[in-house]
């Protein structure tokens, strides 16, 4: 489908059509949740016994003791740990992961990926990440789905979307790699830029189709065939071209880098995040810190692909094999040193099927302390989405974005896998 108005209005009736079954709970009402332990995100310091009052889809007040205004209702949390909506800062939702990459490459369409996408929305709600920023999908696939959560008709966490990541001819981004050069997709050039007019050009487009934020690969990639994640593979021009363009827009830039030149040259030109970062070295950490470079490490699809490549090479593509094995071990410790260098953090899994809270488990593991890890993921990331006025952390005018797990995350990260309680905007999933 070439028009953009069939694509949309296919994703507005398919919307239509599932809103019977996923239709977001009935209107809001005044509600006072009595929360026997609360991390706010403000810090990681938990309060006990405190009430949250919350009126229609915000917070009103935050206020010690259980409190219970007269006509409101009470959810009682008063024996769990209360937290911020939980961020994901890097998903792809609308990219098919199982079966043969090429296979799927040449043989679905945005129709079918829009598909695809609706069980991974519903599963990270219900794991209770309210929001998350989808840096890679096809863009009237994340603008039409971003819309119809929007609206109700899909139940999923609010989204910010990058639509088409963009980097150059034979990157990362680039989806004619490894195929027969007679075969092309009807969107895929629009993946591809090269010199810095076409840059500022695919910002503007993508600007104008609905998305929220860019996505560039500067450097190669893991799954992608037969580029280097090594390499730098855009020029400063193209990378200066994006991020000016962006930020005159209004738009953040998050940067795809792997290699220790790609990850110093995006910072020091002025993306707003490095996305895995797997070979930073100490000129890389120290860009990052001058420029406020935030990291979103991901380092559960890391380990997930390492897995696949150890153990079923056949789902992969044999390049992304050989560097799965490569790259995958190295970017922990790598990680890690920026980490205590003080390089900002923010949460990201690369992933889109509801195991998104596995990354805390592993970020504690590396040496990442459980306050920082439940940071990353609520007023960090929302820093660095540029939403800190209405998501991040429990306080008066915040969207009423509120989890619980049943013990204590400081003692035990592993808690954050055990959600059991989501409320999204007021309304209680």
């Amino acid at each position: 489908m070439k028009s953009p108005l069939l694509r949309s209005t296919v994703l507005a009736a398919m919307a239509a059509f599932l809103a019977p079954a996923l239709a977001a709970p009935a209107s809001a009402e005044d509600i006072v949740i009595h929360a026997g332990r609360l991390i706010d995100g403000v810090t990681a310091v938990p309060r006990t016994q405190v009430s949250i009052l919350i009126h229609d889809d915000r917070i009103t007040s935050v206020v010690p003791g259980y409190q219970t205004p007269a006509g409101a209702r009470v959810i009682d949390l008063s024996q769990q740990t209360v937290l911020p909506g939980l961020i994901d800062a890097h998903v792809h939702l609308g990219r098919k992961l199982a079966g043969n990459p090429i296979v799927n490459q040449v043989t679905l369409s945005e129709v079918d990926a829009a598909y695809d996408t609706l069980p991974g929305y519903a599963a990270m709600l219900h794991a209770g990440f309210t929001t998350v920023r989808n840096v890679g999908a096809p863009t009237a696939v994340a603008v039409g789905l971003r819309r119809a959560i929007d609206l109700g008709d899909v139940v999923g966490p609010r989204m910010m979307v990058a639509g088409t990541p963009l980097g150059p001819t034979g990157g990362h981004s680039d989806p004619h790699n490894g195929l027969a050069p007679d075969i092309e997709g009807d969107h895929w050039a629009d993946a591809v830029i090269d010199g810095a007019d076409s840059a500022v050009a695919a910002v503007r487009r993508l600007h104008r189709q609905g998305a929220d934020v860019i996505k560039i690969m500067p450097s190669g990639g893991v799954l992608s065939r037969n580029d280097n994640p090594d390499l730098t593979l855009m020029s400063d021009a193209e990378i200066s071209a994006v991020v000016n363009t962006a930020h005159s827009l209004g738009m953040k830039v998050a940067a795809h880098a792997h290699g220790t030149e790609a990850i110093r040259r995006a910072a020091a030109l002025g993306v707003d995040s490095i996305e895995h970062g797997s070979f930073i070295d100490d000129e890389g950490i120290r860009q990052m810190k001058a420029h406020g470079t935030y990291f979103v490490p991901t380092l559960l699809v890391a380990a997930s692909f390492l897995k696949v490549a150890q153990e079923h090479p056949e789902l992969m593509n044999a390049s992304s094999v050989a560097k799965a094995k490569y790259v995958a071990p190295l970017a922990t410790g790598n990680f890690m040193r920026a980490y205590r260098a003080g390089v900002k953090l923010a949460f990201g899994t690369d992933t889109s099927v509801g195991e998104n809270a596995k990354e805390f488990a592993l970020l504690v593991k590396a040496g990442v302390t459980p306050a920082d890890a439940i940071l990353a993921a609520t007023r960090e990331a929302a820093n660095l989405l540029g939403r800190s006025a209405d998501i991040g952390t429990v306080q008066a005018g915040r969207y009423a974005d509120i989890v619980a797990v049943p013990g204590d995350p400081l003692a035990d990260i592993t808690q954050m896998e055990k959600v059991d309680f989501v409320m999204k905007g007021g309304k209680q999933y």
